[in-house]
């Protein structure tokens, strides 16, 4: 690139940019520190950024950068997440929504699914999610799952009663057969118990 002349701030020598980049974990951060200590010594600009193996302008940007802000300036700048499809507010009231747990009468709930979570999300706001979307959002406001037993599907409820009173009865012939897993349920559990500079020019 044919531009005007960076100015480069000269508080650190080449020697010193070099050093900090070998300590320097992030890699792109260590190319830069090389490349503007390439251009310290007397480089061009598009000698010093080949050595260092970055293009001419990303030099420049990072020349711009360290400028201002000096060796934080030469990190990658965090990249913001997805925005959230709820407000804060909305958060809240999910969150509540959970620990007050689903109105038996009405939906016929004994505990929110995340399916079932799903539907009311996207039926109170307009709002769509995945069950492992949901699942995220769960643990983000500090909720988990809660796994359900296992029910053997010919179970007997009058021998379970009296298995817990002390005393066992068989009803009826042993059949096998698979378990029942009945939906995950969603419970309020905690998860886990989250000044001038002196310059060059280049």
């Amino acid at each position: 690139m044919n531009g005007k002349p960076l100015t480069v701030r000269t508080d650190l020598s080449p020697g010193e940019l070099r050093r900090f980049s070998r300590r320097e974990p992030d890699r792109a951060a260590a190319a830069r520190m090389q490349a503007i200590a390439n251009a310290l010594e007397g480089m061009t600009r598009a000698e010093a950024a080949r050595l260092a193996g970055m293009e001419r302008q990303a030099l420049r940007d990072a020349v711009v950068r360290y400028n201002a802000e000096g060796l934080a300036g030469l990190h990658d700048r965090p990249r913001p997440g997805p925005k959230s499809r709820l407000t804060e507010d909305q958060h809240e009231q999910l969150r509540q929504l959970v620990l007050d747990g689903p109105d038996v009468e009405a939906t016929g709930l004994s505990a929110w699914t995340l399916a079932e979570l799903c539907r009311e999300v996207e039926a109170r706001w307009g709002v769509h999610y995945h069950e492992g979307h949901m699942s995220k959002l769960m643990r983000k406001l500090g909720l988990s799952r809660q796994k359900a037993r296992p029910s053997h599907p010919k179970a007997d409820p009058a021998a379970r009663e009296a298995f817990t009173k002390g005393g066992f009865r068989r009803t009826g012939p042993h059949r096998g057969g698979a378990s029942r897993q009945t939906p995950d349920a969603v419970v309020s559990a905690a998860l886990c118990s989250s000044r001038h500079h002196p310059a060059v020019r280049v």
